[in-house]
């Protein structure tokens, strides 16, 4: 059985594979392609309509169970990035 996770903009279930890990770090919600940063995480596909979706409806702070509003900034880049793909974005 293929692992299966929500995407927080769309609602939509995907495969694992398909969306992007995201964790709050400093107030910042934070890209984890690799998926091995620790603490909580959530799932977006990554686009930008997806995650747009999840910054309108403030999916971040409760996905993330922050008690402040997230900046999704560097989400944002990682999928406006050159190629649209997150993996290439590592900083």
């Amino acid at each position: 059985m293929v692992p299966a996770r929500t995407c927080l903009g769309c609602r939509s279930r995907d495969d694992r594979s398909a969306l992007l890990r995201v964790v709050e770090r400093e107030g910042r919600v934070v890209p984890d392609p690799s998926g091995s940063l620790a603490g909580r995480g959530a799932w977006v596909h990554p686009t930008t309509e997806c995650v747009d979706a999840a910054s309108r409806r403030r999916a971040w702070s409760r996905a993330l169970r922050s008690a402040a509003a997230l900046d999704a900034e560097l989400v944002s880049a990682a999928v406006d990035g050159p190629s649209g793909h997150p993996e290439e974005q590592a900083d």
